[in-house]
């Protein structure tokens, strides 16, 4: 009998259409159940989910998608428990299922740790203050030895003592020594600034920005064109000293004429205040 003789059989044929449709059968099986389980084909676009309240979103579009809580942050004013980030952003194409990883607002602040600033420089205290998540308010000087050193820190008017715990962003009052001998600061060239370029101008100098006047109400392009005490070059204050500003839109004042004048030539306070007044009065 030979080998292949089977092949001549019927039976043979018939078992191997049998398996033949069988692995046909499973292989459609399993296909569609990998479809099903990719979600073959169903592409939702993200909606936008920012300003808005995150356990709400989770129970709208909860079948849609998977949400995840990656962070909370503190932002003053925002309302609370609203979706500030989300990833993916809006409008990306994504299967169903996916997950959307969101930040939300803070019921509270974050609270840190009150640095020790104490015997530091403005610079290097500035510096601590920034890494810590906290500001500087004012300067305020006292007559001690240690120029520009702090000697103490404030916080709400009292002194505030290294370790504290306090809100993150909060503002720190530092008192510094002013050397002892009635020295003077520069005052910066302020005319021309940008309202967001003045405080670290100020802070940089030893001074501190006091009020702040918008004349036309243009605040989007709005520069420095009046500051009392006044802007002259070579100009000197006490350290801390409270700089008042008055800011005028770019689009009616013409910067770069004003800022010619003053840098022109050596003028007194009283010139300065004369051609300020002809080229752009305060009262419209």
């Amino acid at each position: 009998m030979g080998v292949f003789t089977f092949l001549t059989k019927k039976n043979f044929y018939l078992h191997l259409a049998i398996i033949l449709l069988l692995s046909l059968i499973i292989a459609w099986v399993i296909f569609k159940s990998l479809d099903s389980y990719t979600r073959h084909g169903e592409v939702y676009s993200v909606p936008d989910f920012r300003g808005q309240y995150y356990r709400t979103v989770i129970e709208q579009n909860k079948q849609l998608f998977n949400f995840v809580l990656i962070d909370s942050v503190y932002q003053k004013g925002a309302p609370n428990g609203s979706i500030i980030q989300q990833d993916p952003l809006p409008g990306s194409r994504v299967k169903q299922g996916r997950n959307i990883y969101y930040v939300i607002i803070a019921q509270t602040a974050e609270r840190v740790a009150m640095p020790n600033l104490r015997n530091l420089s403005i610079r290097q205290a500035a510096v601590r203050l920034e890494n810590a998540g906290l500001n500087i308010n004012a300067l305020v000087y006292i007559d001690h030895f240690a120029r520009n050193a702090v000697i103490e820190q404030q916080y709400n008017g009292e002194v505030i003592e290294p370790g504290t715990e306090i809100f993150k962003g909060s503002n720190i009052d530092l008192v510094l020594g002013n050397g002892g001998k009635g020295e003077k600061t520069p005052l910066p060239f302020l005319v021309g600034m940008r309202p967001t370029q003045l405080k670290a101008a100020l802070q940089k100098a030893s001074l501190n920005l006091g009020n702040i006047f918008y004349i036309d109400g243009d605040s989007a392009h709005a520069r420095v064109f009046r500051t009392e005490p006044v802007t002259l070059p070579g100009a000197e204050v006490a350290p801390g000293t409270r700089i008042d500003v008055w800011l005028r839109s770019e689009l009616n004042t013409d910067f770069e004429d004003l800022i010619m004048k003053i840098q022109s030539d050596k003028i007194s306070k009283d010139s300065l205040q004369q051609i300020i007044n002809n080229l752009y009065p305060l009262e419209e």
